[in-house]
């Protein structure tokens, strides 16, 4: 077997998934987004301190985007931004005494109303600094990719009912916290790719069993007629539900899942069947919003950013080219600017065909 065999031969056994349902090693991400694009992203959403701005959620920056942004610099190898980023979220977010970021910072004082984590955001965070440590040889990112990955596991990674799942935020989520419905998840949270990742850097969690539950929980939470999973989701009862106190929707945090998915190399239907379903056209309509329960579309995301997760979708399964007016980056807001360029990170590496 030779290195990329054996390479993906290993990548399929961390997932444990087949070779026809994961056909891909993991991402380079370094240099797949053009200077100009991130540099247009750049300009629209990092400030000079290096605060990746949520320009359609009262300014704030939060966990996630510090990571997101991370990435993105990498993308588009930008060592100047990605230290500028990794600086603000270094001494800004990276409060807590337990190694793990505040969820949010916003522009007001106080800066830091709620020092909660987000346990996506550590997650994407780690992964970046992993990654560009190994990229650029920068081993203090590599240590605090290290030191933050291991934060995660001690503190948000815990058992339940024989698997390991993933707590949404240190507090709130857990069955201690929430008698009635806990503990609570949120699929969304499962950066995938980054799990082989973390295995690496703090061996002391067992990252590969969170993946493997984070499989099964995606395959048991396909709820209603549209058979997608709702956001917040309780574990309490012996198969997942539709968490009480939140509205039953495939919603903002949920359309990432698939995302995360295709990015990992999990691209077969057995896996990404219900978001082509529901997304069947939205590349050119918009993203529907699904409650699970009704099966009623709550609202229609049109902005392109969201649109290239459909065409995403669509390329991988069938090969269907890009749409034309999806081949400009145009950023509207951080979100679905963010979720645009991993997308075009990823087909620009894997998929450059439907481009």
């Amino acid at each position: 077997m030779n290195g990329a065999a054996l390479i993906l031969a290993s990548f399929m056994a961390f997932f444990g998934v087949s070779a026809a349902q994961a056909e891909t090693v993991p991402l380079r991400i370094q240099g797949t987004i053009s200077p100009a694009v991130w540099q247009a992203y750049a300009a629209r959403f990092v400030d000079v301190s290096g605060r990746v701005i949520d320009d359609a959620n009262g300014s704030i920056s939060h966990s996630e985007g510090q990571g997101y942004g991370l990435l993105l610099a990498l993308a588009g190898d930008d060592r100047a931004s990605f230290e500028r980023i990794w600086s603000f979220t270094q001494t800004q977010m990276l409060l807590r005494s337990d190694g793990l970021s505040v969820w949010m910072w916003r522009p007001s004082d106080p800066h830091v109303p709620d020092i909660n984590n987000a346990s996506d955001g550590d997650i994407l965070i780690a992964y970046a600094l992993a990654m560009a440590g190994r990229a650029w040889e920068i081993p203090r990112y590599t240590a605090a990719a290290a030191a933050l990955a291991e934060a995660v596991g001690k503190t948000s990674v815990i058992e339940h009912d024989g698997n390991l799942i993933l707590l949404p935020g240190v507090n709130g989520f857990t069955a201690a916290d929430r008698p009635d419905d806990g503990p609570v998840i949120n699929l969304s949270y499962w950066v995938f790719e980054a799990l082989p990742v973390l295995q690496q850097l703090a061996p002391q969690t067992d990252w590969q069993r969170l993946a493997k539950s984070g499989l099964d929980l995606t395959a048991a939470s396909r709820f209603g007629q549209s058979e997608l999973p709702s956001e917040w989701i309780s574990l309490h009862d012996s198969a997942p539900k539709p968490a009480a106190g939140f509205d039953p929707l495939f919603g903002y945090n949920a359309i990432r899942i698939p995302l995360y998915l295709i990015r990992a190399g999990i691209t077969d239907k057995t896996w990404l069947g219900p978001f082509e379903s529901a997304w069947r056209g939205a590349q050119m309509r918009g993203l529907p919003l699904i409650n699970v329960e009704t099966n009623q579309t709550a609202a229609t995301l049109s902005e392109p950013g969201y649109r290239m997760l459909a065409a995403l979708v669509a390329c991988v399964d069938d090969g269907t080219p890009i749409p034309a007016d999806l081949r400009l980056f145009t950023p509207t807001h951080y979100y679905p600017a963010t979720l645009y360029l991993l997308s075009v990170s990823y087909l620009a590496e894997r998929q450059s065909k439907c481009l």
